[in-house]
Parts: C-alpha cells; sequence; structure tokens
C-alpha cells in the first residue's frame, strides 16, 4: 500500500541555532512517523542579517552587542548548547569566530536541491558552523563542505565565481516575507499547516497528523530582531 506523502517546506538560516536544534526535532518526528508517510523536506532561504558584509564579524561582539552584552551573550549561548546537546548536537561557540554573510551558503543549499543532496548539505553547513568553528565568510571553505556532502567541486566553485541564484535568494525570501514569515525556523506543512519555532517532536508529529486542520503553533525561533539568538 502507497503511504501518503507529506511535504515539509523548511524556512531556515545557516547560522539560526533554533533552526538546527528545530532540524534534529522535525527529523525525529520524521523517523517515528515514517512506517505511515513518506516526506518530501525542502529548505528555503531565510538571511537573519542580510546586511552582514560579505567578509563576516567577530562572532562574539556582534552577538554580544545583539544579546545587549557579554553576559548575556554567555548565559545565552550556555542554555542554546545545554538544549542543543538534548538533541545531540554538540554546539560550540568557542570554536566559532566569525559570524559570517550567508547568502553563498544559501546559493549553494538551493543549488544542492536541484542536485538531489540538499539535506546533505544543509546539515553540513550547520554542523561545520555550530559543532566544528568553520569560517563560512571564505568561499574555500563553502567548496569545502559542500564537496564533503556530495557536491561537485567544480560546480560549486563555478557557482559562486558567478551570480547565478542571488536574485532567486532575494526572491525567495521577498515572497516568503509577504507569506509574514519573519522569523525561523518556520514549517509550511503541505502548503497548508504553519509551524513557527523549533517545536518539541511531539508537536511536529500532531501536526503531521492533523495536518488537515489550519492551525499555527510558537516556539522558540530567531528573528532579524531577536535578542536572544
Amino acid at each position: 500500500m502507497t503511504k501518503p506523502k507529506i511535504k515539509v517546506d523548511i524556512v531556515s538560516d545557516v547560522v539560526c541555532p533554533w533552526c538546527y536544534i528545530g532540524k534534529r526535532r522535525v527529523e525525529k518526528a520524521m523517523d517515528a512517523l515514517q512506517d505511515k508517510y513518506d516526506f518530501e523536506v525542502v529548505y528555503h532561504p531565510f538571511e537573519l542579517n542580510p546586511q552582514m558584509p560579505a567578509e563576516g564579524v567577530n562572532q562574539k561582539e556582534y552577538l554580544s552587542a545583539k544579546f545587549g552584552g557579554e553576559d548575556r551573550y554567555t548565559k545565552i549561548t550556555a542554555n542554546t548548547t545545554e538544549v542543543a546537546a538534548q538533541e545531540g548536537l554538540a554546539f560550540d561557540f568557542s570554536k566559532q569566530k566569525i559570524s559570517p554573510n550567508t547568502r553563498n551558503a544559501h546559493r549553494i543549499i538551493q543549488f544542492a536541491l536541484l542536485a538531489g543532496k540538499q539535506p546533505e548539505v544543509k546539515e553540513a553547513f550547520m554542523k561545520a558552523y555550530f559543532e566544528q568553528g568553520v569560517d563560512l565568510s571564505k568561499k574555500d571553505n563553502l567548496v569545502s563542505v559542500a564537496v564533503s556532502a556530495g557536491l561537485s567541486q567544480e560546480a560549486v566553485e563555478t557557482l559562486l565565481s558567478s551570480d547565478t541564484g542571488l536574485s532567486a535568494i532575494e526572491e525567495a525570501e521577498h515572497e516568503l516575507q509577504k507569506l509574514g514569515i519573519s522569523g525561523v525556523p518556520f514549517y509550511i506543512i503541505n502548503n497548508k499547516y504553519g509551524v513557527s519555532g523549533a517545536q518539541a517532536s511531539e508537536t511536529f508529529i500532531k501536526a503531521f497528523e492533523d495536518m488537515g486542520k489550519e492551525a499555527l503553533a510558537s516556539g522558540e525561533a530567531c528573528d532579524t530582531d531577536s535578542k536572544v539568538c
């Protein structure tokens, strides 16, 4: 018997900690229901700071200013690291020195969709940033991470040496803003059920099983004005 298919459109940014935590939680929900449903997951771009310089900025200084001081930075990152650990993620903010502009990473992630490698590439970039301290402002590092996830080195280098995909990123973000999406992660289930924030896996399970009902749930999230991530 053919299982029903559920499409999950995920709006997120590479440098959003709750997006990575939410990624694990929704994956656990999909794993729990894999005998009942087939899932199609597509990632869409969202830039928490589209004005970030191409070379990035010092992460600790940037986030400390955003959060309201170094003490707040220390408390918030410690709490986020603890929550992430509960989902099997090993965040290490001390390794990451640079908050990057994420537009090139998003270009690669959208290219990966066409190559059938989007989930792998998305995971690789988030792991590189939050767990390994990789500087994603460097094109060589972007290429290396993408290749490790299965993309062609030549294809990624060609992409980054051109303007291909830049306008598509801007258009996608504009369309998502028109839908009222101002924070991430945000999940759209079968084009009609919205879930906002890094909900518990149980919430996603209920959302998948009640996908015929229009509903909106809210949870921890990052947005352009957030003072907590």
